[in-house]
């Protein structure tokens, strides 16, 4: 009697251990399933700006740095991803000059993570000297810039844009903009390449002006 005693408690004993071994399982679900758990991060989708807009950004960012800062020059950066096309970039860059301080400084806007553009967001550069009198530096007033990079691009695809696309979907678009002596007004230039084609855009009235080259 003894023993059957005994066998039942030790009956009773494991039948415990395993109940409280499959709770605690459950609770824990294990190494997997608290990897699986956890989120994984989902990467934010590109975004694009034309080069007004851009321009925009970083003109105000430029007059916290210095209350008199006006541009003189505006870039837009191609990617893999976004070639430049309809007149919009993930990337743009720009350049003011301050006469006040003599100095001049680079910001950087981007909408994308991909690995040939710099970080979200708007960057600023290191400061640089600055001249007013340099014809590379002449910087212009931000009410020339009326017209935007989307009606820019139009124009030059009726000026043979169109017909280089038509050869080569993937060639990258980028946009510039600076004062123009020539024609007395801040300018577009729409680049197709490596300059296979460069056509000037008036940045004021949006109407074409000439090829460059």
């Amino acid at each position: 009697m003894r023993k059957i005693f005994v066998l039942v408690l030790v009956v009773i004993s494991m039948a415990g251990a395993g109940v409280l071994c499959g709770c605690s399982s459950k609770r824990s679900g294990g190494p997997n399933a608290a990897a699986s758990a956890t989120p994984t991060p989902t990467s934010k989708p590109t975004e694009t700006k034309t080069g007004r807009i851009a321009f925009q950004n970083m003109y105000i960012q430029a007059h916290a740095w210095a209350p008199d800062a006006q541009g003189f020059v505006e870039q837009s950066q191609p990617t893999k991803e976004i070639t430049g096309i309809d007149g919009k970039s993930a990337v743009w860059s720009a350049r003011f000059g301050s006469r006040a301080r003599g100095l001049a400084k680079a910001f950087a806007w981007s909408g994308t993570d991909s690995l040939d553009a710099p970080p979200r967001g708007i960057s600023p550069s290191s400061e640089d000297s600055f001249s007013p009198n340099n014809l590379s530096t002449q910087i212009f007033d931000v009410g020339f810039l009326r017209s935007d990079t989307d009606q820019a691009f139009k124009v030059a695809q009726d000026h043979g844009g169109k017909a280089l696309l038509e050869k080569e979907p993937t060639l990258p678009v980028s946009y510039r903009l600076e004062w123009s002596s020539r024609d007395n007004t801040a300018v577009w230039h729409v680049i197709y390449g490596k300059y296979k084609l460069s056509v000037a855009v008036d940045a004021t009235t949006g109407q074409y002006l000439h090829l460059d080259r």
